[in-house]
């Protein structure tokens, strides 16, 4: 009888930490939003802002093959607003920079599979001489396409944060967002950070010109999770060829782990 109990209690107590333990890690999930760059041939693992075609088009078949969710990252932002039930396995693809081969490589394979994305363009790049940055009639066509959603990447490159006038940030955040909806006829309330650096008060210049979301990289277990105008992101390069790599990026629990990690 003696024995009976304590297996029990025993079973009881395992019970009650297998419990404590999944509720305490679904409060760790972050949706997962994904960050590319360039998608190329010339990708190599040397380089975290290069994926080639091959394991992109791998990814996205992934992410259907296995059900996942793909969201605008304006409808999440929606969802996160409103303390909505955000469903199992979503996830939001975005780009950075606004380079050609978004259209040339990436593009293709978002049709193919049906998958939504948001590019975030720097204006002033906009076709450039280089012939390495998207133009005006290659934008419109991934925005016409209703998979694409165009977002602002400020006027240039400089991170905001190494600006030390106040004027220029908020022409940088301000003008670059006029710019797109007056050369692409739409309303464009997404932003991105360039290289992901923010304060306080380029986070309230974001707010203040219009934009509903804003994503960063990953500002640190100090910001809060649910933040539309500092959403963490999570960098996908050509070591995420490996599909169990890519799943664990994608779990929604990877954010949690670097952020424990540092």
């Amino acid at each position: 009888m003696f024995k009976r109990k304590r297996l029990i209690v025993v079973c009881l107590l395992a019970t009650g930490c297998i419990l404590f333990f999944a509720a305490f890690i679904r409060g760790k999930y972050v949706v997962p939003i994904v960050m590319y760059h360039s998608v190329n041939p010339a990708a190599s693992r040397k380089t975290m802002l290069v994926i080639s075609p091959e394991t992109f088009e791998r990814q996205m078949r992934f992410l259907q093959k296995h059900r996942y969710n793909v969201i605008t990252l304006s409808e999440l932002a929606d969802l996160i607003t409103n303390n909505r039930k955000i469903p199992p396995r979503t996830i939001v693809i975005t780009l950075d920079d606004g380079y050609r081969d978004n259209y040339t490589y990436a593009f293709p394979i978002l049709k193919k599979y049906n998958i939504p994305a948001t590019v975030f363009i720097i204006t002033d790049e906009v076709g450039r001489p280089q012939g390495d940055r998207l133009g005006w009639e290659d934008i419109k066509r991934m925005q016409d396409s209703g998979l694409v959603t165009v977002g602002s990447h400020t006027l240039g490159p400089e991170p905001l944060i190494n600006i030390r006038s106040a004027e220029e940030i908020r022409k940088q955040i301000f003008a670059s967002k006029q710019i797109l909806e007056q050369k692409l006829g739409r309303q464009v309330d997404v932003f991105s950070y360039p290289e992901g650096g923010f304060n306080a008060n380029i986070r309230q210049l974001v707010i203040d010109a219009g934009y509903k979301a804003a994503v960063a990289t990953n500002p640190g277990k100090n910001y809060p999770d649910n933040d539309v105008f500092a959403l963490k992101r999570l960098r996908i390069s050509e070591n995420a060829a490996n599909m169990f790599i890519f799943w664990v990026e994608t779990s929604g629990y990877y954010t949690f782990m670097k952020e424990s990690k540092r």
